[in-house]
């Protein structure tokens, strides 16, 4: 990689360190360290929302999933606008008026604190986690494309974002989250242009994705009723709305955000930002993956995008086996590229045989291409023993480092160590919230000085930055830990998000009712898991609804005099 791309991601770092601890005056007491004295703008605290939920995984992975499946995957996030318009009216409210610090918080008012503590301990578990596979997968990614060691690249992302985290709060992070914002927005954007321009003479934008809409690329809803699937326009609407109704009302690294800002009322403001530019903004970056694959139409791609693996197998016993599938990938990509250039002529021409003659070739043509790359990839899960391996993620940073102009290759590195720094921060400054309030103040020292607990903080969110960190490595060597994560994900937030609304709608609700009803759902998803192919988005619904059934049963038959708050 050039110097100069180098100097931009140091002097990316360097900015974004400074500044959280410049923030860090901000930070003076508990309150000041979690919920930034509830004083944020509703246009930061919208931002920080947003930065939040895109992650490195998010930006590497997604235009991944555009170059290889297209626009399908915006389907995921058609449930999020009611989602956000029904917490904007039932769960923001109600925190707001609690005052609390958390969301488990909250369940220990309304029902006893057996219930908050095992909501915050399923909350610690799984965000725990995840917050780790958030710094392996880039990690992972970055340390094989730019030829860097895995430590160096794990540190250079979780270091920085435990620093500015632990010494600026909340402050710091939502701050930190609006830069990240506008350097992801514009790399985006940047990448797009540079797909734009580098078309070939005389192609325009419209030929092209004309081009790859006859791979079924630009189809964006797919109306079947099939639960095994996990992108089509109802499991999105239905299973995605319960995904989100649970993670923005019931996970703390969520809950935080709004609970920073200055009023309710700017409380749903920053949640209705997010919703209004969610779909819009996953849009482009699976329209971006779909750039990319419209430029390697014409420019040959590698027949693997991960370097180290092509490398590895070449030098290896089966590299003439290897080799011989190359030689068929360069004859099926000069094929493709000839079909394209066919098919736009064609459309030029106006005549409709030859449309219909030109567009059967390319699909045939992109059909051999796909079938010799699923090939490589069947090669590598044979000879590396890892059966998850996918060679999607590592699409965008490949591109990005053989084919940007100097300058705008560390622009765009920088953007993706800013998506996967505003979700660790998030993570961890929520990690640190649930550890010292729902645990260290509420069981082991309820009557220390507010110093006290502010220090604690900051030695719980380093705490969980070192942990994460050292997890990313380890997790680097589990192929699948990232599938896994995104089921335990949902496995988790269906039955937490069933508590709340036993909380909230259900008057009569008991704390045993949702105390059980919490460790029915979270059984009965897994038994679900157990015995079915449906896709994990439906454990949502499965695990919300479990909750609720169990928790009113119990409730009705052990009634309880504790009433809502």
């Amino acid at each position: 990689m050039h110097p100069i791309d180098w100097i931009i991601i140091g002097l990316y770092l360097t900015w974004v360190i400074y500044d959280g601890l410049k923030r860090s005056k901000g930070a003076d007491g508990v309150e000041g360290y979690f919920l930034a004295g509830r004083s944020l703008p509703w246009w930061a605290v919208g931002l920080s929302v947003m930065a939040t939920q895109m992650s490195a995984i998010t930006l590497v992975g997604t235009t991944g999933q555009g170059y290889d499946d297209g626009m399908r995957f915006v389907q995921f996030y058609f449930g999020l606008p009611v989602a956000m318009i029904i917490l904007s009216v039932t769960l923001v409210p109600f925190f707001y008026r609690a005052k609390v610090f958390t969301a488990y918080e909250y369940l220990e008012r309304r029902f006893d604190a057996k219930t908050r503590t095992l909501a915050g301990l399923l909350f610690l578990v799984s965000r725990g986690l995840a917050v780790g596979v958030i710094i392996s997968a880039p990690a992972v990614v970055l340390s094989i494309v730019l030829g860097w060691s895995l430590v160096f690249t794990a540190l250079a992302i979780g270091v920085p974002t435990t620093l500015y985290t632990m010494f600026g709060g909340v402050q710091a992070v939502t701050w930190a989250d609006v830069k990240q914002m506008v350097v992801i927005v514009g790399g985006v954007g940047a990448a797009v242009l540079i797909l734009i321009l580098s078309l070939p003479d005389g192609v325009g934008v419209g030929e092209a994705l004309h081009v790859a809409g006859a791979t079924g690329r630009l189809t964006t809803i797919d109306f079947s009723l099939d639960f095994t699937e996990t992108y089509t326009f109802w499991s999105g609407v239905v299973g995605g709305l319960f995904l989100m109704l649970g993670y923005f009302g019931c996970d703390q690294s969520q809950v935080q955000r709004y609970l920073t800002a200055q009023s309710v009322d700017a409380g749903r403001r920053s949640l209705m930002m997010s919703a209004f530019w969610k779909i819009p903004l996953q849009a482009l970056i699976l329209l971006t993956g779909v750039l990319v694959f419209v430029f390697y139409l014409f420019h040959e791609p590698p027949m693997l995008f991960n370097a180290a693996h092509d490398s590895e197998i070449r030098a290896g016993a089966r590299g003439t086996e290897f080799a011989e599938l190359e030689t068929r990938f360069h004859i099926a990509f000069e094929d493709r590229r000839d079909a394209a250039d066919q098919m736009m002529a064609a459309r030029r021409s106006g005549a409709a045989a030859a449309i219909t003659d030109t567009r059967e070739r390319f699909v045939d043509s992109q059909a051999r291409v796909a079938e010799v790359r699923t090939g490589a990839v069947d090669l590598v899960r044979e000879v590396s023993g890892d059966t998850a391996y996918t060679d999607v993620n590592y699409v965008f940073p490949t591109f990005i480092t053989t084919q940007l102009p100097v300058g705008l290759v560390g622009l765009l590195i920088a953007a993706v160590l800013a998506a996967a720094m505003s979700s660790i921060a998030a993570e961890l400054n929520a990690l640190s919230a649930t550890s010292v309030m729902d645990f260290y103040r509420r069981r082991f020292k309820p009557d220390a000085t507010d110093r006290h607990y502010l220090f604690v903080s900051k030695v719980c969110t380093a705490f969980w930055g070192v942990f994460a960190t050292g997890f990313a490595l380890y997790a680097a060597n589990l192929g699948s830990l990232i599938e896994v994560v995104n089921r335990v994900g949902s496995y988790f937030y269906g039955s937490l998000l069933g508590v709340f609304v036993l909380a909230i709608a259900v008057p009569r609700a008991t704390a045993n009712g949702a105390f059980w009803g919490l460790l029915a759902g979270m059984a009965v998803v897994g038994l679900v898991e157990a015995t079915s192919e449906i896709s994990f988005i439906w454990y949502n619904v499965v695990g919300a609804l479990a909750v609720v059934a169990v928790g009113l049963i119990l409730s009705f038959l052990t009634p309880s005099s504790v009433e809502a708050s």
